[in-house]
């Protein structure tokens, strides 16, 4: 039986299960840039992610999907930007983008992703 590893969990969640060398993340949102724009939330959030393949020893050329939600799909140009500009664009991954009502008004965007280690 495959063991499954939970990063950073408490009674509710876990940031990254990993299970068959694949690893599964909570969805990442702001907590420093709350009161800025879609642009400084996504960097704040790729930030966030990048910090977390390195904890799993991956990176992200690893990062299999991305699903973004966006509580405004007028934020979708700045949110794009954000991530032109840290993406691997040699291994992008496959990617969703929706909107959605997020669970606190001050988030802007929210994206969970999934990554081979």
């Amino acid at each position: 039986m495959q063991r499954i590893q939970r990063l950073h969990s408490n009674g509710r969640l876990a940031e990254v299960s990993i299970h068959n060398n694949v690893a599964y993340f909570a969805g990442q949102v702001a907590e420093k840039s709350l009161n800025q724009s879609a642009y400084e939330q996504t960097r704040e959030i790729l930030s966030l992610i990048d910090e977390l393949l390195a904890q799993i020893g991956s990176h992200k050329a690893n990062i299999l999907n991305a699903q973004i939600f966006l509580a405004d799909m007028a934020d979708y140009a700045a949110m794009n930007q954000a991530w032109d500009e840290w993406v691997d664009p040699a291994s992008p991954p496959s990617r969703a983008t929706v909107e959605a009502r997020l669970a606190l008004a001050e988030w802007k965007v929210e994206i969970v992703i999934t990554a081979a280690l």
